[in-house]
């Protein structure tokens, strides 16, 4: 068992999230094929992913369901972290190889990202952090930026041969990202309702919350749903986050300002 990224350490962090989509076989053959999550369980309409025995992913079928609205409140990406640099090189290498479709490449400072979109119009993006402590900080909260990822250094850290051969043991959903009507409300519930502080902001339209000191395991933006209000439950795409808390001993459901579902979960691995 590889040791767990420092993201799943803290107190609360981000365990699973749940997707509503139209078509949950083909969307699941997605997730296996490009991200390299394995199927760990299905039943009639859902159908649940992973890696190792840790489910991250949930995907829950429902063929009346509307297309997702880019610009309502609900999910900006899903982040899947993996446990090394060498393990987003290979991946990398896959995307090339592949011809796999990207919809950018960042340097955040504290972490190297590449982002793309599921055929139902999810984001997602796949990770790997750099270490804590080389981190820049101002006072408590971290400096992040975005600025174009050197791919040609990434692939520099493995060999010709060293191929991706599936998500790794250790990766994890690092952090969830949400589209919300306005951050400053999503930055005072989080703060209040979850306890998370704020790591980081982008002007007025991004804020970055996290428990433990980690860089963000909440992201929310409104930069394309600026002034949104509650979400319609009858649309594809997020369904709900579920967060893992160290302290507690049942599940307790939340939901924010815009109807998006919480659950706070005991620690099960």
């Amino acid at each position: 068992m590889s040791p767990l990224p420092f993201a799943v350490t803290t107190p609360v962090s981000v365990s699973r999230v749940g997707l509503k989509a139209r078509d949950a076989d083909a969307l699941a053959r997605y997730y296996r094929e490009v991200i390299g999550l394995t199927e760990l369980s299905r039943t009639d309409g859902n159908i649940v992913l992973g890696t190792g025995q840790r489910p991250l992913l949930e995907i829950e079928e429902d063929r009346s369901a509307e297309p997702d609205n880019p610009r309502a409140a609900g999910l900006f990406h899903t982040a899947f972290l993996l446990p090394a640099r060498e393990d987003l090189a290979r991946w990398i290498r896959h995307a090339i190889e592949k011809r796999i479709r990207i919809d950018g490449a960042s340097d955040h400072l504290v972490s190297e990202a590449l982002y793309l979109t599921d055929p139902e119009g999810n984001g997602i993006e796949i990770y790997a952090d750099r270490p804590r402590e080389q981190w820049p900080m101002k006072g408590s909260e971290v400096e992040m930026a975005t600025i174009p990822l050197d791919i040609e250094a990434l692939l520099g850290t493995i060999s010709e041969g060293d191929r991706w051969k599936g998500a790794p043991d250790g990766s994890v959903v690092g952090h969830v990202h949400l589209r919300v009507g306005d951050p400053k409300k999503a930055e005072d519930w989080w703060n209040g309702e979850m306890g998370f502080a704020t790591m980081a902001r982008y002007g007025d339209a991004a804020v970055f919350l996290s428990s433990g000191g980690y860089h963000h395991h909440i992201g929310a933006n409104s930069w394309r749903s600026v002034g949104a209000g509650r979400r319609d439950p009858h649309r594809t795409g997020l369904a709900w986050v579920e967060l893992q808390d160290r302290n507690a001993t049942a599940t307790k459901l939340f939901e924010d300002p815009w109807g998006t579902e919480i659950r706070l979960s005991p620690v099960t691995g």
